[in-house]
């Protein structure tokens, strides 16, 4: 494998490049944008801040730029069709849609099997139709920080509506084969919806081939603004009762996209996955859309190669500091099955104040339940006071990792 060009990249983004930048460990509650995606937000904020379907030169361009997004993050998923996939503000505002809407014609299926694994937006929001008559299945987290696909299966019957689950854990790190539960959902007649979030920055999507029915991702995790994008299937989409003024067609993706949402983020959502495609080499041939798919693919393929030895190295560093508690996944040699996220603790140093300690000495980590208290319950921590969090990209390099690791030491009296 070639030398992933970590260097070159890390040029790209002007958050990186200050004088006294922290070294950056939170990239799960957002990552940094390369120069090129605030490009072209500046640049549809200064060229054409106007609202979209009007006769005039610059309403037509802001059509255009939307059109164009959807192509290409279409092409980011390896979805079927552009129409697949609707913008608007956040990954949890279309989880919300998707549930309601699906409460309207639950029918004879009344079961949603959700997991103690997941951000709370892909618990709570299911867990509220339960006034709707919704009946609630738990999918268990085992001691390894894994859900594995054993337990799922006797939580599907004739009664399942859907399967809720993540693809990576926001606070693990853990992947999730999401290809298995499809295939197990819909033998049992149910649909799937997956949280990509925190996956989406860190390996491939194929929504074909993982075979799931409804996907929500948020830009601001994958290099760019903040903002979220549902993709569903076109037959599921087409079935779902959503709400709409009168003049919105009632076809997707209009009937998904409620009201007016940021274009200039989308412009910028945009341009994050055209960064990412230049990993992937240069652009051409006859067919844009398989070109910008292989290079996309290439590219993706190319960043969880070089995460996997930043997990390697996170994990193996954590191993020999004293008093240090990894939760989850800690095999260093099985980076396959995780993304570069660790979640761990010091013995007999709270996490708030190993994360302010370590923010005083330009580390950016992030302590606290992480959005996912279940989870912390189900590691027998507490949810006030949770753990710490190290979350890393392909921008990150090991040698921020050895500071990273030194201060720890440090602290730990190592």
């Amino acid at each position: 494998m070639a030398e992933f060009p970590v260097d070159r990249l890390r040029r790209m983004f002007p958050a990186l490049n200050r004088s006294g930048s922290s070294v950056f460990f939170d990239n799960a509650a957002g990552a940094q944008i390369p120069q090129h995606v605030f490009d072209a937000i500046n640049d549809h904020l200064l060229c054409r801040n106007v609202q979209r379907g009007g006769r005039y030169r610059e309403s037509r361009e802001v059509d255009a730029e939307i059109a164009r997004a959807r192509e290409v993050l279409a092409t980011f998923l390896n979805a079927a069709e552009p129409d697949e996939v609707a913008f608007g503000m956040n990954a949890t505002s279309f989880i919300r849609l998707v549930s309601l809407a699906l409460s309207q014609n639950f029918g004879d299926r009344r079961e949603i099997v959700v997991s103690d694994l997941d951000h709370e937006a892909n618990i709570a929001t299911w867990m509220a139709l339960e006034r709707e008559g919704a009946v609630i299945r738990w999918w268990k987290v085992r001691d390894d920080g894994n859900l594995h696909l054993a337990d799922l299966e006797p939580l599907l019957s004739s009664k399942t509506r859907l399967v809720a689950c993540t693809v990576t854990s926001n606070a693990l790190g853990t992947i999730i084969d999401v290809a298995g539960v499809a295939k197990r959902a819909h033998a049992a007649g149910a649909e799937v919806f997956l949280d990509c979030v925190h996956y989406a920055p860190h390996g491939p999507i194929d929504v074909q081939e993982w075979g799931c029915d409804y996907l929500v991702c948020s830009g601001y995790k994958i290099f760019a603004p903040h903002m979220g994008f549902l993709w569903g299937r076109r037959a599921a989409l087409d079935a779902l009762p959503t709400f709409r003024e009168d003049f919105i067609p009632n076809v997707p993706p209009l009937k998904i996209e409620v009201g007016t949402f940021v274009y200039e983020n989308v412009a910028g959502m945009r341009a994050a996955v055209e960064y990412l495609a230049e990993l992937g080499g240069p652009s051409g041939g006859n067919d844009a859309s398989s070109s910008l798919r292989k290079r996309l693919s290439s590219a993706m393929k190319a960043i969880r190669e070089y995460e996997a030895t930043l997990s390697a190295a996170l994990l193996q560093g954590l191993r020999s500091i004293k008093g240090a508690t990894v939760y989850g996944i800690q095999d260093a040699q099985a980076p396959h099955l995780r993304v570069p996220t660790v979640c761990f603790n010091l013995k007999n140093i709270s996490p708030a104040l190993l994360t302010t300690r370590l923010a005083d000495k330009g580390i950016a980590v992030r302590d606290g339940h992480m959005y996912s208290p279940r989870l912390m319950k189900r590691l027998r921590l507490s949810p006030d006071t949770g753990a710490v969090r190290a979350s890393l990209v392909h921008y990150n390099t090991r040698e921020e990792i050895r500071v990273f690791l030194k201060e720890l030491q440090e602290i730990a009296g190592n």
